[in-house]
């Protein structure tokens, strides 16, 4: 299927568009609901932006209190642009503060302890916020300390890379598959056995540094494999035979149920937990995805599932409707939220409105139909100017934006711009609340 420019600016309106109109009915246009509701937000991220700015507007009179002390927001989906040298540091980093409305007061702390029976949140610099309503977005954590012999020093040295966290993790990360993509040798990519942010970047980053060595002649010089963490390569059964077949065509050997759990910098070797036992594999360059859970004040609140995602901590809360399972009062968004798909944030640009529907309407002693799906996009880069824009749903359905237009599983030049152009504005605009 073939796009001119003409068309892809059209697109591109029609994206810009959509990103403009509100996705819960009415919220634009009903009049908003007066109330004195004490709402606090346990994170001022993408999810806990994008929610302030819609409330204020749905809510006269709330006290909207968000607490974050991170002061630089990370445009997180860019992490992978950095670490193959294709945008410097700073494209993925601005201010809190510059997305939070000025009606929102931001506790510029660490929340340290949630009461959810006492309704109450408790911060690093020793205040005690009541609430009415509790939504927990503070993202999740990286267990780097899972991996023996790992360390986040490490990155960008040794033929180590790790692209998550921050921006100059991912800049290191390319200092170090630069360097890989030059001379060559044994490339490993891993992906970790816990639920993680944006599955596809461990994907795209091995597709990335495979075709920028090519382009570089030195294809005859890498040997690449990808480890994963279990059976498939991607959770959506016909996107992971799109992938093992991409893998086939461009020589990348895929090492299934392979778990990293050791390296040895000085040695150059990486030891997997595999269903045959221990295998130690030499590397030239490895790119390390560690272990992701929610944070140790979500773990010990008593918000987590108790019998699933134990190790990991993620909120038990309702798939559809993103609401506690025990404490009606609380909510969760994001990436801490324990549904069975939505760690992008694509996820939270259609979580976000569910949430701000059913409590607006839980204020206003009212019932709200709106329901998470489990929308989950991810634009798969398979080489520098080509991409697949994957979109599907909890039952592992596809549900493409553009049907007919853009075919979710070939890789088109359309679909790269939509990552390279698109994407921000829109995010940019869900942080706003304006889609």
């Amino acid at each position: 299927m073939k796009t001119n420019r003409r068309q892809f600016l059209g697109l591109s309106a029609g994206a810009a568009g959509m990103a403009a109109l509100p996705l819960s009915a009415g919220s634009a246009s009903a009049e908003a609901v007066k109330t004195n509701a004490r709402i606090v937000i346990i994170g001022a991220g993408a999810a806990g932006a994008a929610l302030s700015n819609r409330l204020v507007r749905r809510l006269d009179g709330a006290k909207i209190t968000l607490v974050d002390p991170r002061k630089e927001h990370l445009y997180q989906p860019g992490l992978t642009l950095v670490a193959t040298g294709l945008k410097p540091a700073n494209y993925v980093v601005s201010e809190t503060t510059d997305w939070l409305p000025k009606e929102a007061e931001l506790v510029a702390e660490a929340a340290t302890e949630i009461d959810p029976v006492g309704r109450k949140v408790r911060t690093s610099g020793g205040k005690t916020l009541e609430y009415d309503y509790l939504v927990v977005a503070p993202g999740l954590v990286l267990d780097y300390d899972a991996i023996e012999g790992f360390s986040p020093d490490l990155i960008g040295k040794d033929g180590i890379g790790a692209l998550y966290a921050n921006p100059d993790f991912a800049a290191r990360t390319w200092e170090a598959a630069g360097r890989f993509t030059e001379e060559g040798g044994v490339g490993i990519f891993t992906r970790p056995a816990t639920e993680m942010k944006c599955a596809g970047a461990p994907l795209k980053h091995t597709f990335l540094i495979d075709d920028i060595a090519k382009r570089k002649g030195n294809g005859g010089k890498i040997e690449i494999t990808y480890a994963n963490n279990n059976d498939a390569l991607f959770g959506v059964p016909i996107v992971a035979e799109k992938v093992r077949m991409l893998f086939g065509d461009r020589g990348i050997a895929p090492a299934l149920s392979h778990v990293l759990k050791r390296i040895e910098p000085g040695q150059k070797i990486a030891t997997f937990a595999t269903p045959e036992g221990d295998k130690e594999m030499g590397y030239d360059y490895l790119h390390v995805i560690p272990p992701q859970r929610a944070p140790d004040v979500v773990r010990q609140s008593g918000l987590s599932w108790a019998d699933k995602w134990v190790d990991q901590g993620w909120v038990e809360v309702d798939q559809k409707t993103l609401r506690h399972r025990r404490f009606p009062e609380v909510f969760a968004v994001g990436d801490v939220a324990g549904v069975p798909k939505g760690k992008t944030a694509a996820s939270v640009k259609w979580q976000v409105p569910v949430v701000e529907a059913h409590l607006v309407a839980s204020i206003a002693s009212d019932t709200a139909d709106a329901e998470y799906n489990g929308y989950t996009s991810c634009p798969m880069i398979t080489k520098i100017g080509r991409a697949m824009l994957v979109e599907f749903d909890y039952n592992n359905n596809l549900t493409p934006s553009f049907p007919g237009i853009i075919a979710p599983l070939e890789e088109l030049w359309i679909s790269w711009l939509m990552k390279e152009l698109a994407l921000k504005p829109t995010y940019n605009a869900m942080l706003r609340g304006e889609a």
